[in-house]
């Protein structure tokens, strides 16, 4: 697995997550207290910095009363393909 795509597929996830929390209403500390989840936790998501575990992006996805699937729908180009 090449690191770096890894990487900048995280950062993508993070930057669309981020968005989305903003377009709700949410501040970082509010929306990870109502999902029950760390804020420097979601801060490294929405930063890229770790990769969240199909767990955790569950509970974002129901915090957000959205389909999981919609989390991902962001422009991504896999440079390395």
């Amino acid at each position: 697995m090449n690191l770096q795509r890894n990487t900048d597929f995280c950062k993508a996830f993070g930057s669309n997550l981020k968005k989305i929390r903003i377009e709700n209403g949410f501040t970082l500390r509010g929306f990870a207290l109502e999902a029950g989840i760390e804020h420097s936790q979601l801060s490294k998501i929405e930063r890229g910095a770790i990769n969240p575990t199909i767990s955790t992006v569950l509970v974002i996805a129901d915090t957000l009363k959205m389909p999981v699937k919609d989390l991902f729908d962001f422009k991504y180009v896999n440079k390395g393909k």
